[in-house]
């Protein structure tokens, strides 16, 4: 497992496949990790697990009167150690590339799909139209992707 917080804007392409999941600590991110991991198994390919972190801004106080500074939050870092856990929690030491970078997850992905195979998202809407049964991000890669896109549904939601 590595961890690359320096990616290129834009991902080069590899010659054997590029599978891309987006990650952040749901349940549904986890059984799309592993739905990726299989698929790369199967095909060969290389899988990329990414992080998205994004500055947070706050426009009332806490209860104690306290509200962090930038300074104070280390939100990379933070997204990096969640990525590794997850990662570690799920595949066990499968061979994984993560990337760790800042933005909104749903440009950040679309912009990696233009160097992938296949994208891999979970699915985490809870809704009865489609921006929220399919959640706003997975519907804005599946949108605006260049490649291929899977949303791994989650086994114990039920069929709608």
């Amino acid at each position: 497992m590595s961890t690359d917080s320096t990616a290129p804007a834009t991902p080069t392409r590899t010659d054997y496949g590029r599978i891309v999941v987006g990650v952040d600590g749901s349940d549904a991110s986890k059984d799309a990790l592993r739905w990726a991991h299989r698929q790369a198994t199967y095909t060969g390919s290389e899988l990329v697990a990414v992080g998205v972190w994004s500055y947070v801004t706050m426009s009332y106080p806490t209860m104690s009167g306290y509200v962090p500074t930038v300074n104070d939050i280390d939100l990379e870092g933070d997204t990096r150690a969640l990525l590794e856990q997850v990662v570690k929690e799920v595949l066990d030491g499968a061979p994984v590339r993560l990337v760790v970078t800042e933005g909104h997850p749903a440009e950040v992905l679309t912009r990696f799909s233009e160097s992938a195979d296949l994208v891999v998202l979970g699915c985490r809407g809870h809704g009865g139209f489609v921006g929220a049964l399919v959640g706003s991000v997975s519907q804005h890669v599946v949108s605006h992707a260049s490649c291929p896109v899977v949303v791994v549904r989650h086994p114990k939601e039920p069929h709608r």
